[in-house]
């Protein structure tokens, strides 16, 4: 029994060593939240490798800066304007680019919006504003893409969550909520069709130097406005976008992105009484 359990272990680890790794040589990749982030940077991080890149984001004026800094790989950039609370848009846009016979061989969704408002401030339509971004948004997307993709052998998915998607944080509730929400699906999405060779990757990040607390919802609906202090000292959109390649290649299911912070995720599953009383006394904003 022991011996058997132990050649089981070994197997395990041994598939995991030789599983296989994400090839981007002559791959078609679409992107959203693409003018600007971590969705940017990683868009020039896997230019030279991919045949063709679709950008999309509902900041027109940002993708057409991307294409002019993209230099010689300009040719390969196909630029989709997306508005992530339209669903209808998003499935119109989807339906488009695959009635063209474009093979999707994977889809990386940064886009979406945060929050910094008290749950006893913000009201309900907000809540739902954000989910429609963060969760239907990507959903609709992802729905839009999947059935190409099990037709033609495969292909990666990847979502953008977060730390306090792992775990709620004061100003962040409907945010969190959102990004909670992703891991469910996604997960749900990759039991089902693992099989016909999709594979899921949930990136976590934490601090990054982003505009998304800027762009954040307060409690009457309007952007924040400014970068929080902790966001402002995490890692560049640059250094997140190479530690997001290095998983994307070897497939991982859960991507760390961050710093020092990360170390939150595991103080959350394995201290919970730490967790419970720093979540009230940190800062939120």
């Amino acid at each position: 029994m022991v011996e058997n359990l132990i050649s089981v272990f070994i197997y395990f680890i041994y598939s995991q060593i030789i599983a296989t790794r994400m090839d981007f040589s002559g791959k078609t990749i679409w992107i959203t939240g693409a003018a600007s982030g971590m969705g940017k940077a990683l868009a020039f991080k896997i230019m030279p490798f991919v045949s063709l890149l679709i950008l999309s984001d509902r900041d027109q004026a940002g993708l057409e800066l991307v294409i002019k800094e993209a230099g010689e790989y300009a040719s390969i950039i196909r630029p989709v304007i997306l508005d992530m609370s339209d669903s209808k848009a998003i499935e119109s846009s989807a339906l488009a680019i695959l009635g063209e016979g474009l093979k999707i061989d994977g889809l990386y969704q940064f886009a979406g919006i945060s929050q910094r408002a008290l749950v006893a401030e913000a009201p309900l339509d907000i809540d739902r504003k954000i989910m429609e971004i963060n969760f239907f948004g990507t959903v609709a997307l992802a729905k839009a893409i999947l059935p190409s993709m099990i037709s033609n052998g495969g292909g990666q998915l990847a979502v953008t969550s977060s730390l306090v998607g792992k775990f709620g944080f004061p100003y962040r509730s409907a945010y969190s909520a959102s990004k909670h929400a992703l891991h469910g699906f996604f997960e749900s999405l990759l039991a089902e069709n693992r099989k016909y060779n999709i594979r899921v990757s949930i990136l976590i990040p934490g601090r990054i130097q982003t505009n998304i607390s800027k762009f954040a919802l307060d409690k009457e609906g309007k952007e924040y406005g400014r970068m929080d202090p902790g966001q402002a000292n995490g890692i560049t959109p640059e250094k997140a976008a190479n530690q997001i390649f290095r998983g994307l290649k070897r497939e991982k299911h859960e991507i760390l992105v961050g710093g020092t912070e990360l170390l939150m995720l595991g103080i959350r599953r394995f201290f919970p009484f730490i967790y419970y009383r720093l979540a009230t006394r940190l800062k939120p904003v």
